[in-house]
């Protein structure tokens, strides 16, 4: 006898496949890029020491605060030279009253950003510099990595990127009088759209979504999809998945022919507070000429 299939038992059939083909389609969705065809850009971060935005615009301490009046980027100026500066700074000749043992000055990275209309990728690659002899001051976590966004309602994050967060009375600062004082924007405000969006990844596999306006605050935003990181060998990758539009307190919107500001920092060899090694201010564009372009695959 020829059997047929009951109506209900298609109906059945017709739903599990097309949840499937849902499934398979938001896979595709967030598929990381073939980096392979990213163009790559090197950025090398470097210790910073005790050198806070109100330093750096200090005309009588800091020559290139006559530079940054007049309107130019302080990656203009000092781009080729972060690796001699950070050098500088971590070993005590300069802007650190407490060297540590070991510090690396400086780190370079290579950074690739890509999109696929819905997400954008940032990919964070970069060699393990010698160390081991600095103080563990994060004992959870070898490596941290954060990026900051702003959309251009920052005053001077064009030209100098996160250094308007960073303030000589914020904890971890020599003259700091507060143990609990984040970074913060003079004036910030989600409300008013004077902030900068932060994420971060952990080597413990923390990630945080989050923003700094009067003061950091390391939850709240909805556009991190996901952050992964790995060490082969020496050399560690991170890589993130953020929403373009957003959605959360503190998520820029993000979508083609944007531009904004852009900056990162790594936590290395455990340490905590300033004792990171940052980049100068640079800009991300979306399918738009940037120093580093998302462009859609």
């Amino acid at each position: 006898m020829k059997h047929t299939t009951t109506l209900p038992a298609q109906r059945s059939f017709c739903l599990v496949a097309a949840a499937a083909a849902l499934a398979l389609a938001a896979g595709a969705a967030h598929a990381a890029p073939d980096w392979g065809k990213v163009p790559a850009k090197t950025i090398t971060v470097f210790y910073p020491g005790a050198a806070p935005i109100e330093w750096v615009t200090k005309g009588t301490e800091h020559g290139g605060a006559r530079a940054l009046k007049k309107g130019e980027a302080c990656a203009s100026c000092h781009h080729d030279e972060t690796a001699d500066m950070g050098k500088k700074m971590a070993s005590g000749q300069k802007l650190e009253p407490k060297p540590i043992a070991g510090k690396a000055g400086s780190i370079p990275v290579s950074v690739q950003a890509a999109h696929d209309g819905s997400n954008l990728y940032l990919r964070f690659a970069w060699k393990q510099p010698p160390g081991g002899a600095a103080e563990k001051m994060d004992k959870d976590n070898a490596v941290k990595l954060a990026f900051m966004l702003e959309d251009n309602k920052v005053e001077r994050a064009n030209l100098s990127g996160c250094w308007e967060t960073c303030h000589a009375d914020v904890r971890t600062m020599p003259d700091a009088k507060d143990d609990k004082k984040t970074k913060y924007v003079p004036g910030g405000s989600l409300a008013g759209g004077k902030f900068y969006d932060l994420m971060q990844w952990t080597s413990k596999g923390a990630k945080f979504d989050g923003y700094v306006a009067d003061k950091r605050v390391m939850e709240g935003g909805k556009g991190l999809v996901d952050a992964k990181g790995e060490k082969k060998g020496d050399e560690w990758v991170v890589v993130f998945t953020r929403k373009l539009a957003g959605g959360g307190d503190g998520d820029i919107a993000l979508a083609p022919g944007k531009l904004v500001n852009f900056g990162f920092a790594i936590h290395d060899d455990h340490a905590a507070g300033r004792f990171h090694q940052v980049s100068l201010g640079y800009t991300l564009g979306i399918d738009a000429k940037a120093d580093i372009t998302a462009v859609k695959q």
